[in-house]
């Protein structure tokens, strides 16, 4: 099924814009891919926050081999921009958790990040050879995980502050790249028994990148401020980081 994307709002970052196009096209070339079930009150949501409308939009589709594909845009009156997209994987596969996401601002993109998080001991082996396909872009402002983060992130995690529209486009290019091999990889994945200890360790370890997803008080803290602690604890633990399905 051919996902049908929201229309970019006026005035959307170019790079939000690019990458929103990016993650659409991967998904078109996943297997059985079909729209997940949501409350329509967390598809599409608008609120105030200081004063300035607050709009986030949600799409969410699953395939074999992922429980999850979201993708998410938020736009916070003329000035900040988020756009971010998990695609968490059925852990009967041996895949990572794919994710990226981007904050811009009137000054430009302050934060990029990019990964393929396992959720057992390492990344396949061949998936790290086809990460290290590419070139590492050069860029001049990495920037330093959160302490919640490195609990989960890989060693081929990518955060940055894009300098300047080169790094931008560079930066498109390592996505592209990483959606790719995340695509390859579900494709060629296939499933193992509930009961295999390979995938109790997977299981257990997206509960625990959920479980260190949710530490992230920013985020919290502004749905909070929009809305109230019963929705925002309602969106992060039902929509951004919903536990897996017991196995």
């Amino acid at each position: 099924m051919q996902p049908k994307p929201l229309a970019p709002p006026p005035g959307q970052h170019p790079l939000v814009q690019a990458l929103a196009a990016s993650i659409r096209s991967a998904w078109a070339g996943l297997p059985g891919l079909e729209i997940l079930p949501c409350d329509e009150d967390l598809r599409f949501i608008q609120g105030q926050l200081d004063g300035e409308g607050l709009s986030i939009g949600n799409e969410l589709f699953r395939c074999i081999g992922l429980r999850k594909l979201h993708l998410e845009v938020a736009r916070l009156g003329n000035g900040l921009q988020i756009l971010h997209s998990v695609w968490f994987p059925d852990p009967h596969y041996d895949l990572p958790i794919f994710g990226a996401d981007i904050v811009a601002g009137p000054a430009g993109i302050s934060a990029a990040i990019v990964d393929l998080s396992p959720t057992s001991d390492d990344l396949p082996e061949q998936l790290i050879q086809r990460l290290e396909a590419r070139p590492w872009p050069a860029f001049r402002q990495v920037r330093e995980l959160p302490a919640w983060g490195s609990a989960i992130f890989s060693n081929k995690v990518c955060f940055i502050r894009p300098d300047g529209a080169d790094e931008e486009a560079a930066f498109q290019e390592l996505v592209s790249h990483y959606l790719q091999v995340m695509a390859t990889s579900v494709n060629e994945a296939t499933p193992e028994p509930s009961t295999a200890l390979t995938t109790v360790r997977r299981y257990e370890g997206q509960l625990n990148y959920c479980l260190q997803q949710k530490r992230n008080d920013k985020t919290r803290r502004v749905l909070e401020k929009a809305f109230d602690s019963a929705w925002a604890d309602r969106y992060i633990d039902m929509l951004l980081f919903d536990n897996p399905p017991e196995l």
